[in-house]
């Protein structure tokens, strides 16, 4: 059964895989989740069912947690920060705000070495310029 709310997921997966070092994990049945060397940084429900969202969010869980869909994560994972969230075909949210919440949680997850590389500007060989080298001032041959 295809839902509303699938191609959303599949969205959400592709943006989250495409940040460095991220892979899918699926520890349980029912979830394909994103992590970053091995650790969960959002835990996505599967294609077919009502889309579901888990994401650890230290600077904005607060606010969040005000929305109607939003609440603590289970297992205690909520303690640190964890907010889940959970939809239905008639209660679309706005994807740039999740897309937002996987950002926030990849870099709460990820090794350093991972974020510079977020961080480092995209340079083509082709197009930096070698500084011209300084000539060095001849001296004058004497008659």
């Amino acid at each position: 059964m295809s839902r509303k709310t699938d191609a959303m997921l599949k969205e959400l997966r592709a943006h989250g895989l495409a940040y460095p070092g991220t892979h899918l994990k699926s520890p349980w049945p029912g979830h394909k989740d994103l992590a970053v060397n091995d650790k969960t940084f959002a835990y996505l429900s599967i294609e077919g069912e009502p889309l579901s969202i888990s994401c650890k969010l230290p600077q904005s869980s607060q606010v969040a947690l005000m929305l109607p869909f939003c609440s603590p994560a289970p297992y205690g994972l909520g303690k640190s920060g964890w907010v889940s969230a959970q939809f239905t075909d008639d209660q679309l949210p706005p994807i740039e705000m999740l897309k937002a919440w996987l950002d926030e949680s990849y870099r709460a997850q990820a090794p350093k070495k991972l974020l510079k590389q977020l961080a480092a500007p995209i340079s083509k060989s082709s197009s930096k310029k070698q500084p011209a080298a300084k000539a060095k001032p001849r001296r004058r041959a004497r008659a």
